[in-house]
């Protein structure tokens, strides 16, 4: 009976609660329409989300009410071709539910459910108590932790994901290129994006304009804002007209052709893959009230200048004594390496820069990670041989509904069965 079904489904919520522990919030609307409108007991996974990646694609992934992040990602790398978590780097981010401009890196033992309720609930309360608000959550899986020794091992889905946060950066003016190189690097993502570059013979007005709105659309999306910025129109103009030289020039290039030559030329910086934090310095050293970035990567924090992003110091995580919010600043105190004989005298240096709480909150993390997953690796050196440590976690996948799509159009309702 339909009553039976569901005493069904509710057995099986219990074992995993038994086996996963209790949740921390009470089920969220979604969660709750999700099972009267989808006959849970049908499915082992009775709720589905989509996950969005940096190259406008998404993937529909299923869950039960006490899937942790742990278990989702898994299953996400599976259905991605993607290694685990702990080698690829790639984590799962949410968006912030009252609208601002801020991502949040989730923990692996939160539970998927608990999350969106939490988020559903800080949404309302920003918009007066109204559940009839129109935005959802949205998960993104992106890189945080970059290792440069696994670099061997990556999947080709991993390196496209790589080439587009890559581009990202570079648009920001996170990441130090010329106009010349800025161009190339525009040209090799608009092959991976669009295929070969189809210029017009017949000087139709239609078709001429059409490969011009293709040509606007990759310099928006992959040309950095700060050199279009200061352009006229006639050298608005003449970039156009030099993409379409780069990119016809990449004619019959494969996709996965492309994003290795693109990243062969971005990980020349050595920063490549860093996470880059704005800050000003308010200690005396290098000098007060100056602008920098903070940029946390495998080998330690780097201080670079702001303007050109040129090195300015390093701090290796050896060296590092503490680090972490000191009253309204983020502090760094370093201590000397004991190999250095010269600076054995030295006392420990302490560097205070002024951020934004919550950015201090989210460096502070992204180097505890660092270290924690720089032990681990030590760690597992010892214990497990190389192909123990590239074997992929056996993962039992049932349902139909994870499959790779591209976005939906905007105004039109998905066709996959989504909580959302």
């Amino acid at each position: 009976t339909e009553v039976g079904k569901y005493a069904i489904y509710c057995q099986r919520s219990l074992e995993r609660t038994q086996q996963k522990g209790e949740r921390q919030a009470r089920p969220s609307r979604m969660e709750i329409l999700s099972i009267l409108l989808r006959n849970p007991y049908h499915h082992s996974l009775p709720f589905s989300v989509p996950v969005h990646f940096l190259n406008n694609t998404y993937q529909v992934v299923s869950f039960d009410a006490s899937t942790t992040v742990d278990e989702f990602q898994s299953r996400l790398n599976q259905d991605m071709s993607m290694r685990k978590t702990g080698l690829s780097g790639f984590s799962l981010y949410t968006d912030d539910p009252t609208g601002r401009d801020l991502e949040y890196c989730l923990s692996g033992s939160l539970k998927i459910c608990d999350i969106l309720s939490k988020w559903e609930q800080a949404s309302k309360e920003q918009h007066s108590g109204k559940s009839e608000n129109t935005r959802t959550i949205r998960l993104t899986y992106k890189n945080r932790l970059y290792f440069s020794h696994q670099m061997r091992g990556e999947s080709e889905r991993e390196r496209l994901l790589l080439a587009y946060q890559t581009n990202e950066a570079i648009v920001a003016g996170h990441f130090p290129v010329n106009k010349e190189l800025a161009l190339e690097m525009a040209a090799l993502l608009a092959q991976v994006e669009f295929g070969d570059f189809e210029r017009s013979i017949i000087a139709s007005g239609s078709a001429q304009s059409k490969s011009n709105q293709t040509l606007k659309q990759v310099l928006d999306r992959f040309y950095p804002k700060h050199y279009r910025r200061t352009s006229s129109e006639e050298q608005q103009r003449q970039l156009m007209q030099r993409l379409s030289a780069r990119w016809t020039s990449l004619k019959g290039r494969s996709s996965p052709e492309c994003v290795r030559i693109y990243l062969t030329v971005a990980r020349k910086w050595p920063f490549f893959a860093a996470k880059l934090f704005q800050a000003e310095t308010t200690t005396p050293s290098p000098e007060s009230g100056l602008s920098v970035w903070l940029a946390v990567h495998e080998d330690g924090i780097s201080v670079l200048e702001h303007k050109s992003i040129k090195l300015l110091v390093t701090h290796p995580y050896k060296n590092l004594m503490t680090f972490g919010g000191c009253k309204e600043d983020f502090m760094l105190v370093v201590g000397h390496s004991i190999a250095t004989n010269s600076s054995k005298d030295k006392p420990a240096e302490k560097h205070l820069f002024a951020m934004d709480t919550f950015r201090i909150r989210e460096i502070t993390l992204l180097i505890s990670s660092y270290i924690n997953s720089a032990h681990q690796q030590k760690a597992a050196a010892h214990h497990l041989s190389a192909p123990a440590l590239m074997a992929a976690q056996p993962v039992s996948l049932k349902s139909k509904e994870l499959r790779s799509k591209s976005p939906p159009a905007l105004g039109r309702p998905s066709k996959a069965p989504t909580l959302l």
